[in-house]
């Protein structure tokens, strides 16, 4: 009922369709301003600016570790003659050898990491 009031106290005496047709006509209008509006702020966007990040990344890397030389085993030079106690006390030293052949490798492994 309003629209009717309003729609009779224009200064034109224009149908419903004319009016709507203009009120149309308005929305077309004020969106194509709008289209405008927009693409000329998509137009004075700026580049947009590059930054470098660095970034910590984990990489392998050859280890250069001196190499570790296999000593000539007190043990190696036993005979089946041998007595028993030049066996032990020749036992008893590749055993000290081991350990410090061990010690060895175990510095060079260390190295690495």
């Amino acid at each position: 009922m309003r629209l009717v009031g309003n729609w009779r106290s224009c200064r034109s005496e224009m149908g419903v369709f004319q009016a709507a047709s203009q009120v149309i006509r308005g929305l077309a209008c004020g969106s194509g301003m709008v289209g405008v509006l927009a693409i000329a702020g998509c137009a004075s966007r700026t580049e947009p600016q590059v930054q470098y990040v660095r970034v910590e990344v984990p990489v392998q890397v050859p280890c250069r570790a001196p190499e570790v030389a296999v000593p000539v085993w007190a043990a190696a030079g036993l005979r089946k003659a041998d007595n028993l106690e030049v066996k032990v006390r020749a036992l008893l030293a590749e055993r000290r050898q081991r350990i410090g052949y061990e010690r060895q490798l175990k510095a060079a492994v260390s190295a690495c990491r």
